[in-house]
C-alpha cells in the first residue's frame, strides 16, 4: 500500500480525504460508499458515490458490491459510521476495503 496508509483491522485500511481524492483520480477501478442517512446523501455526496446506510450493513453482503475483490473506499459526515461499516464490510468478506473519514473534509467536487 502506499504511504499513508494505516492498516487498521485485516483487510481494513484508513486513509485521509486528500489521499483518496488522489486516488479517484487515478485509477478507475474502484467503487466508493456514502454510508450515511439517505437525506445526508441527497443533500450532497461524492461524484460517483453509491448510498448504502451504515445501519444496511448487516449480516448478509449488500446487493450493491457484489464483487469481494473490489476495492471499496467508504466514507460518512465525519468519519465515525465510516469506520464502523468498513469494518463490518471487511468481517463479510471483503478484502479491499479502504475507509476515508468523512465529507467534512472533502475539497473536491459535490453532486
Amino acid at each position: 500500500m502506499k504511504a499513508g496508509v494505516r492498516m487498521k483491522k485485516k483487510y481494513i485500511a484508513a486513509i485521509i480525504m486528500e489521499e483518496a481524492k488522489e486516488a479517484f483520480a487515478q485509477d478507475g477501478s474502484y467503487i466508493i460508499v456514502d454510508v450515511r442517512r439517505a437525506d445526508e446523501y441527497a443533500e450532497g455526496h461524492i461524484p460517483g458515490a453509491i448510498n448504502i446506510e451504515n445501519e444496511d450493513i448487516m449480516d448478509e453482503n449488500p446487493v450493491e458490491l457484489p464483487d469481494k475483490d473490489q476495492r471499496i473506499y467508504v466514507y460518512c459526515r465525519s468519519g465515525r459510521r465510516s469506520q464502523k461499516a468498513a469494518a463490518k464490510l471487511a468481517a463479510l468478506g471483503y478484502s479491499s476495503v479502504i475507509e476515508c473519514g468523512g465529507i467534512l473534509d472533502w475539497t473536491g467536487e459535490i453532486e
